[in-house]
């Protein structure tokens, strides 16, 4: 039996996702492509395997890659960056569609307007897209809230935007270095969802996290 994406070499792989018989060669084309992965394909975990072992290139014109990172935010605020991660994929449990692109349109869209709120002005562009831009909104209450809440125990407890800007900046990054780029992955979306399946507790003494 040919196969029935090309029509011209023979089907082999069962494919979960279409439910019918592939060619190895668009299995490997369209895989998180044109075909939604089941997370629980064999064919996708070996080709993840394959791709943590050999990471892709990063673009250098990507937004956000020339901002340094004072390591002394990251280490101060862990509490809140494991928060903002169990934040998005807690977003991401409600919303079976959502990928890795998603998550990387709202992140970068925030951390350019926290850019901005950081140099005295207020401008925000919201991603248009309808995932991004819930994902953007949902994350844009919950700092807000936290601010909020620091700013009632007083003036030197508050985050400055300058430190959530580089704090959503590392996450950026960090998800740039877990996806692989394909417009339907949802690997650095797995792994926030196993480094961080609880709510951390904003606290004074901070723990620690991953690292990429």
């Amino acid at each position: 039996m040919s196969c029935p994406i090309c029509e011209k070499r023979r089907a082999e792989r069962f494919c979960p996702a279409r439910a019918e018989k592939i060619c190895a060669v668009c299995c490997g084309k369209e895989r998180e492509v044109t075909i939604d992965c089941p997370s629980d394909c064999t064919y996708l975990l070996s080709a993840h395997r394959y791709e943590s072992e050999h990471p892709r290139d990063i673009p250098a014109d990507t937004p956000l890659l020339d901002e340094t990172i004072p390591q002394e935010v990251l280490h101060t605020h862990q509490q809140l960056m494991a928060a903002l991660a169990f934040s998005i994929a807690k977003f991401c449990a409600a919303q079976p569609a959502a990928v890795d692109n998603d998550i990387l349109a709202a992140i970068e869209a925030l951390a350019q307007t926290y850019k901005t709120l950081s140099s005295g002005l207020i401008y925000e562009k919201p991603p248009q897209a309808p995932l991004p831009g819930e994902l953007y909104a949902s994350l844009t209450t919950f700092l807000d809230e936290i601010k909020k809440q620091q700013a009632e125990r007083g003036a030197s407890a508050s985050f400055k935007d300058i430190e959530i800007f580089y704090l959503l900046v590392f996450l950026y990054r960090m998800g740039l270095l877990r996806t692989n780029g394909r417009p339907r992955s949802r690997l650095f979306m797995e792994f926030l969802r196993g480094q961080f399946p609880e709510a951390p507790e904003l606290k004074k003494e901070e723990s620690r996290i991953i690292v990429p």
